[in-house]
């Protein structure tokens, strides 16, 4: 990318192009040229209109950029203060019926923009051809936000660019501003792409929803040096200098090191697509990092002294800073006082139980998910898991393999320590999950202790505790993400610290015989203080092999053949809804999308609200 030179006045401008040319006559009236640092000879005009001060549209892009978060953020405050109200005001009120009534403007925006797909009602249901992964359908607002980022790039890449002038003079111009502003995006690019991003928790918005911005801002980021790249050849072409391109790359550093930049970006940008990113996740993952590895260090030598190159080390900086966060944040849970060890344990249905004994705990909180390598089975390979279930030293004493857990609400909520014991589930896929079987499988007891490292927590952004009435589908494994919640919720009931006065647990299944892999956790929840009067498990089992295996324990847990109706099993508990009501749901893509439809179909008639949790990327 072409040096950038900021805030220039034309005097200087004159000066340096009469330095350039001391000593030589003026043999006509063209006006005379000076030589820029890429080797193109430009008149001090063309050089005046190819250094406007793109600091100035640089400014305006972060401008944006921040004006939004600040959006968000005042909008993020008016949410939790309207929910801590919520809360507060209905401890000690078991109809809560004010807050049943939904504000009709608000629900609108939910309907139509906030819980909307961009077309119809598709949204985390995968998008594919065959056997290739497409990727997924934004909603409604995602898009907008999306648009609007590329509609400014556009705007800023060819705004005040003098398209009457001279075609030098536009080439130069074009080239010196898509190239600063592809690296000023860079910025935004890195920071959404980390995993410690502070607007995560600031916001309240799922990395999830920051990697889809962060792919965009990828392919922004891209474009702008595919532009800065043609319009630089278009200019060599101009003046002849095609026919020379072998000199060019071995005299023209700062030429032949942005090609090289930008070959690596488009690189990356391939490598990333939906159908590679799924098919070959830790190809992909090890493949990115090496391409922006490369292309950092190409595109640093072609910005050699030149101010972009100030903006690159600032987005640098912050990526070393979040990698150095994260590395951290592994040693410091997984190093020490004996490490971290992991117990695998069989379960049928091609699960595995995984207890992590940490090396030092944390505070566990519903919602959260961590990362883990296993260096037996593969030392770069990391994935994210939801934690299911937490204990520590105390809970341990207290487990019996028939009763469960024997826990109190005190032990919940009262009592937040460092919990040293986290356990989840995860399914057999292909890849690490495949390995991991295959080493569990080997162990005759069919349990297995390997040390582990662990990278979190993460996550842990939503609350159920202000809503009179919680509704909570999970869909197979998705149960580990929602069996905290039931717990929290079951448990602030008992205490009276929450709104809830109803909570409805639907989990989807394909088999009676998924119900081991989370069987100790639900024996301790249903034995919990209070647990009947405001807990009901629904169970919908899609492949039993005969009725006899569908059977209704008692009024609270019931059992059914087949799929849900989500929208009918809504309608249900809205009819009778107590407060506000918020639907919960982690599962397939088919079944998200089922219940954000039913969810978005009686904005206008009850107070509900919507969350999601998904992993898309």
């Amino acid at each position: 990318m072409a040096r950038c030179i900021v805030n220039m006045y034309p005097l200087i401008l004159s000066t340096l192009a009469s330095v350039a040319l001391a000593g030589e006559p003026l043999e006509n009236q063209n006006p005379p040229k000076i030589r820029t640092k890429g080797g193109h000879l430009e008149t001090p005009a063309e050089s005046a209109a190819a250094t406007v001060d793109n600091t100035r549209f640089a400014r305006y892009t972060l401008t944006v950029l921040c004006g939004i978060v600040v959006l968000l953020g005042i909008f993020r405050v008016v949410i939790i203060s309207v929910r801590y109200i919520r809360t507060l005001t209905c401890l000690n009120n078991d109809t809560q019926r004010y807050f049943r009534m939904p504000n009709l403007a608000y629900g609108a925006v939910k309907q139509h923009l906030l819980y909307a797909p961009l077309f119809r009602r598709r949204h985390l249901r995968e998008l594919q051809f065959g056997w290739f992964h497409l990727g997924y359908v934004p909603t409604r607002f995602q898009s907008l936000f999306l648009a609007t980022v590329v509609i400014m790039n556009v705007t800023l890449s060819v705004s005040g660019i003098e398209w009457n002038g001279t075609r030098a003079a536009a080439l130069s111009h074009l080239r010196n501003r898509t190239g600063t502003l592809s690296v000023i995006n860079m910025i935004p690019l890195v920071v959404l792409a980390g995993r410690n991003n502070p607007l995560i928790s600031l916001l309240s918005i799922s990395f999830d929803n920051f990697n889809l911005v962060h792919r965009w801002f990828g392919r922004v980021v891209v474009l702008q040096a595919l532009a800065h790249s043609v319009a630089e050849i278009m200019i060599v072409i101009d003046e002849g200098k095609w026919n020379s391109m072998r000199l060019i790359f071995q005299r023209n550093e700062m030429f032949w090191t942005g090609l090289v930049a930008t070959a690596a970006f488009v690189a990356i940008i391939l490598t990333a697509s939906a159908a590679l990113r799924h098919a070959f996740y830790e190809t992909f993952l090890h493949l990115h990092i090496t391409l922006v590895i490369l292309s950092l260090v190409f595109l640093w030598k072609h910005l050699d002294n030149t101010l972009p190159q100030k903006y690159l080390l600032v987005m640098i900086l912050l990526w070393a800073a979040e990698r150095f966060i994260r590395f951290a944040n592994l040693i410091y849970r997984s190093v020490g006082r004996g490490g971290t060890k992991a117990e695998l344990e069989l379960l049928p249905g091609d699960a595995c139980r995984i207890t992590l004994k940490m090396a030092r705990p944390w505070v566990f909180q519903p919602g959260q998910f961590a990362f883990i390598t296993v260096p037996s089975v593969g030392l770069w390979t990391s994935h994210p898991f939801s934690i299911a279930w937490s204990n520590d030293s105390a809970d341990e004493k207290n487990q019996d393999s028939e009763k469960g857990y024997q826990i109190t609400p005190d032990d919940i909520l009262s009592n937040p320590q460092h919990k040293s014991s986290m356990s989840l589930i995860i399914r057999r896929r292909s890849g690490f999950t495949d390995k991991l079987f295959e080493k569990a499988e080997r162990s005759s007891s069919g349990i297995l202790t390997v040390s582990a490292f662990v990278e979190g927590p993460y996550g842990g952004l939503a609350s159920l505790q202000s809503y009179g009435t919680v509704m909570i589908f999970a869909g197979g494994v998705g149960i580990t993400h929602q069996v905290p919640f039931v717990r929290e919720l079951v448990a602030g009931y008992a205490s009276g610290t929450l709104a809830a006065r109803k909570v409805v647990l639907v989990w989807v299944i394909q088999s009676p015989e998924h119900l081991e892999w989370i069987r100790p956790w639900m024996t301790s929840i249903l034995a919990m203080d209070k647990r009947r009067d405001i807990l009901r498990i629904q169970l919908f089992v899609t492949r039993p092999r005969s009725t006899k295996e569908i059977h209704s324990p008692s009024a609270t847990v019931q059992m059914f053949p087949g799929k849900p109706n989500v929208d009918t099993l809504i309608e249900m508990e809205a009819e009778n809804q107590i407060g506000a009501m918020g639907v919960s749901v982690c599962g397939t893509g088919g079944l998200s999308d089922d219940v954000r439809a039913a969810v978005r179909r009686r904005q206008g008639f009850r107070n509900i609200d919507f969350l999601e949790q998904g992993f898309t990327w």
